[in-house]
């Protein structure tokens, strides 16, 4: 993939970097209640649904306006019973973060904290489940993006299932570019958003969710802006979105579907993903770095380097050296060690690894920093 306009690579979980086509669908403008504009609406639902893997009309697809975390707080208000109780599932800053939005909702929920980079076990799951009778939804992220973790969806989802409980999942950094089928696995409420696996650029997320659960949450926003149902109402009835729709962002994403599509769907975008991850972490390792997580959990989305000991090694000068390079990266988000982040999604493939592990080796040289013989001492691969 040839970045011929010099921009930067962002190597985030998201914004990242996004194709020619992709931007070019952003120089038209559009009029937000036009009937040309609310049928690209209405064919991004479709298209999410059948994504998916959502079946029949059980499911409804609600674009919400904002980052992420605002899809991620309108879908738990509306499906979080007010008299219920949550379990949140956490290994990381965004299930940190659904707690926190359940604070500040007034809603009842407890935690299974499995600190910086272990994943919940099923298990687990199903012990808290079974103490604790009140609880009545549980909340998963998929991607831990702080880690780079991919927790054991299928597992969970079925251990929720067979309690007679709510899931939630956070699938934002995952959905498009890790397969989740709705058909196959029992999960009631899925929440992503247009600047990750599909990529688009930000301004919207998404909340996937059956349509019985979707209804019972009328009434229950805490936000006029963040109620879901009402949104859902609205667009149902009118094709429009309630208020102002990041227009340039939505048919951008509609270009970003079709692009989606071309490369295989789901199973093809992984794949691409996937070899990204393999090259970046057999050079890194090559290199002298160690991961966080052991390979079973390394996901195809981020992956987390433990940063080195080595005196002369300092993040912001790294950070700077591979800008210089075209290239950004990501700092750590752990509590308890020093790291940082690579991303392996958008526009990316192997040809533009093997050109940031170069840069990465002339960012070292120029800091005087000699990893492989000294990483072997301080970590073990991890």
């Amino acid at each position: 993939m040839i970045n011929s306009i010099k921009e930067p690579y962002l190597l985030t979980p998201g914004p990242l970097t996004t194709s020619h086509a992709t931007k070019a669908a952003m120089l038209r403008d559009w009029g937000s209640w036009d009937d040309d504009f609310n049928q690209v609406t209405a064919d991004i639902r479709r298209q999410l649904l059948a994504m998916a893997e959502a079946g029949s009309s059980d499911y409804a697809c609600v674009p919400m306006q904002g980052s992420g975390t605002f899809a991620v707080e309108s879908a738990l208000a509306c499906a979080t019973d007010p008299n219920g109780k949550v379990l949140v599932l956490m290994n990381g800053a965004y299930g940190k973060r659904a707690a926190q939005l359940l604070h500040m909702m007034g809603r009842r929920y407890v935690t299974l904290d499995k600190g910086d980079y272990l994943p919940p076990h099923p298990d687990e799951v199903a012990a808290l489940l079974e103490q604790d009778p009140e609880i009545t939804l549980v909340f998963l992220v998929h991607c831990e993006t702080s880690s780079g973790i991919l927790n054991p969806l299928e597992a969970i989802a079925e251990v929720v299932h067979a309690h007679g409980k709510t899931l939630v999942v956070d699938a934002m950094s995952s959905f498009g570019g890790v397969p989740i089928s709705l058909a196959k696995t029992p999960i009631d409420v899925l929440v992503s958003s247009a600047n990750k696996c599909i990529e688009g650029v930000p301004g919207f997320g998404f909340v996937i969710l059956r349509q019985a659960l979707l209804e019972a949450g009328k009434g229950r926003a805490h936000s006029l802006s963040l109620d879901l149902y009402a949104q859902w109402e609205y667009m149902e009835r009118t094709g429009q979105w309630r208020f102002t729709p990041p227009t340039h962002t939505v048919v951008a994403f509609q270009a970003a579907l079709a692009q989606h599509r071309e490369e295989g769907g789901v199973p093809g975008r992984c794949a691409r993903y996937t070899r990204n991850r393999d090259a970046l972490v057999n050079g890194m390792r090559s290199l002298g770095f160690s991961t966080l997580l052991e390979d079973e959990w390394l996901s195809p989305i981020i992956t987390t380097f433990l940063s080195p000991t080595y005196p002369a090694f300092e993040f912001n000068a790294f950070y700077a050296a591979l800008k210089a390079r075209g290239f950004l990266i990501y700092p750590g988000k752990l509590t308890e060690v020093e790291s940082f982040r690579i991303g392996c999604i958008g526009q990316l493939d192997t040809t533009v690894i093997a050109e940031l592990l170069s840069a990465i080796q002339e960012a070292l040289a120029d800091m005087d920093v000699s990893l492989i013989a000294d990483l072997s001492s301080q970590f073990g691969s991890a």
